[in-house]
């Protein structure tokens, strides 16, 4: 732990000497016993006889003696209370608060680490005058007594309330709470957007007035927790969920009435600038009408009830809707004054000698009028029907002559032939190609090549000039050439032997 004592402090004052006023709170005393004075003495001087009991020739190393101060001060300090003035408060990147507690003569430095200062309502600086409450530790390295502190609290004034002021004062400083800023209600809301618990009797009181006082109206309600741990946040994205909601014209975030713990969520800067941010006007009702909180600066329009929220917003909906009643019957009695003014003149008109006539001339020239609007609107029939006629004319003869048509019918003729074409080509290579096999196996039949291929051979004299048909021809010792179906012979005749039938048959022809 020594690693969170490295950062700078202010240093002491040259002369002023540096003491630890210790104390228990009047109100709060600590559960853990603080030894008193006197046994704190006696402690001491047990510590001083055991280093006195050691040799003069063995001393202590610095590091020795610092241990041995630090365990002994741990051990008489476990927890104390000082009260002073804050100076000196920063808060390092490691979230770490140092500082130092001082009073008119004399100072300690002191830190609070972060796991205790985030539960701190209000915001230490410069010049607060508090109470801390902690215990005395010893930084080792540098020798020095620090204040190790677990609580703070402001003296003479609540947490929760100086809280409230620091927050209050940066936020108007920022212009959150400035009239410019505030938006109008809308006129008609047709979709009412609402942030707070649905356990609470909050929400059943703002349904009950509206369902009565503007029935259609949309309502979008998004549960939010409204106290304890964590609150402030669910309200501050419930605003911005409803917030991107479409069509919603108005938000009401708020919840019933409480101590000022319970209402703190509604104190916190995320819910006030989640307020700040909101697209549309926001109402804040919190609590009852004594309560004020940082939300209700913030907002738009404050309502001192939930239920009055609910009023506010649909007020404006009465109101637009009785001026329009006004307007209205306002309209009628100007419209019935004009009509029975006209009607006065035209009755005094119609007494006048001069014009005693003229309702049966007016009767006359309304007979004509209609005679003669009868007769254009029959004239302008016939015309528009004779129009008609010609239009149903021009157009067949615009669709004979249609270019897109007649290339329809030629591409559709087209295609027919292109079939029909196709077809006698098909025909025609298939009787070609069927009387070329035909010419073929017939030349085929008729070959010479093909009756060698049976088996057969042609005879040839020695010169290759005429064919042997017979065998009287040739004479023993001549040479004879044979053709085969693959090659060729060369022979030498040994013998010939004639064929008797043939013989006969030559002789008898004879």
């Amino acid at each position: 732990m020594t690693d969170l004592f490295d950062l700078p402090f202010e240093e002491a004052d040259e002369g002023r000497p540096a003491s630890v006023a210790s104390r228990q709170s009047p109100v709060d005393r600590p559960t853990s016993p603080v030894a008193s004075p006197v046994s704190s003495e006696i402690r001491l001087d047990a510590g001083t006889r055991a280093v006195d009991a050691r040799s003069s020739r063995q001393p202590f190393s610095v590091t020795e003696l610092t241990a041995r101060l630090r365990e002994l001060i741990e051990t008489q300090f476990v927890e104390v209370w000082v009260e002073g003035e804050l100076s000196n408060c920063k808060i390092w990147s490691n979230g770490h608060l140092f500082f130092t507690l001082k009073d008119h003569a004399s100072q300690i430095k002191g830190f609070m680490f972060r796991s205790s200062l985030r539960y701190l309502k209000f915001k230490p600086a410069d010049g607060l005058k508090v109470v801390a409450r902690g215990k005395i530790s010893v930084y080792e390295p540098k020798g020095e007594y620090q204040l190790v502190c677990e609580h703070l609290e402001p003296q003479g004034l609540g947490a929760l309330q100086l809280a409230f002021d620091q927050l209050k004062k940066r936020l108007h400083d920022e212009g959150l709470f400035a009239a410019a800023r505030k938006r109008p209600l809308p006129a008609l809301p047709r979709k009412i957007g609402v942030v707070t618990s649905l356990e609470g009797a909050a929400i059943r009181d703002m349904l009950k007035v509206l369902g009565r006082r503007h029935a259609n109206v949309q309502v979008v309600i998004r549960a939010a927790r409204v106290q304890g741990e964590g609150a402030a946040v669910d309200i501050a994205r419930g605003l911005k969920q409803v917030g991107h909601v479409p069509g919603v014209d108005v938000i009401i975030v708020g919840r019933g009435g409480g101590s000022i713990e319970d209402l703190w969520a509604f104190n916190e800067e995320i819910v006030a600038r989640a307020i700040a941010l909101a697209p549309v006007p926001v109402i804040s009702a919190v609590g009852h009408e004594t309560d004020v909180t940082i939300a209700d600066f913030v907002a738009d329009l404050r309502a001192p009830t939930p239920s009055a929220a609910a009023e506010m917003v649909v007020a404006a909906t009465d109101e637009f809707r009785g001026r329009i009643d006004r307007l209205r019957d306002r309209m009628r009695a100007a419209a019935r004054g004009q009509i029975q003014d006209l009607a006065r003149r035209i009755h005094v008109l119609a007494g006048r000698p001069a014009l005693a006539g003229i309702p049966s001339r007016v009767a006359m020239r309304g007979r004509q009028a209609a005679e003669l609007s009868h007769e254009l609107a029959r004239a302008t029939r016939a015309r528009v029907a004779a129009r008609e006629r010609a239009a149903r004319f021009l157009r067949q003869r615009l669709d004979r002559c249609d270019l897109g048509r007649r290339l329809s019918v030629i591409r559709t003729r087209l295609v027919g032939v292109d079939g029909r074409l196709g077809g006698a080509v098909a025909r025609r290579c298939h009787m070609a190609d069927r009387q070329l096999r035909d010419c073929a196996s017939r030349l085929d039949t008729l070959s010479p090549l093909a009756v060698l291929g049976r088996g057969y051979a042609v005879c040839w004299n020695a010169d290759r000039t005429s064919v042997i048909r017979d065998a009287t021809t040739a004479a023993p010792g001549d040479h004879v050439q044979v053709t085969l179906a693959r090659g060729e012979l060369r022979c030498a005749v040994v013998d010939s032997t004639a064929n008797t039938e043939d013989t006969e048959r030559n002789g008898g022809s004879r």
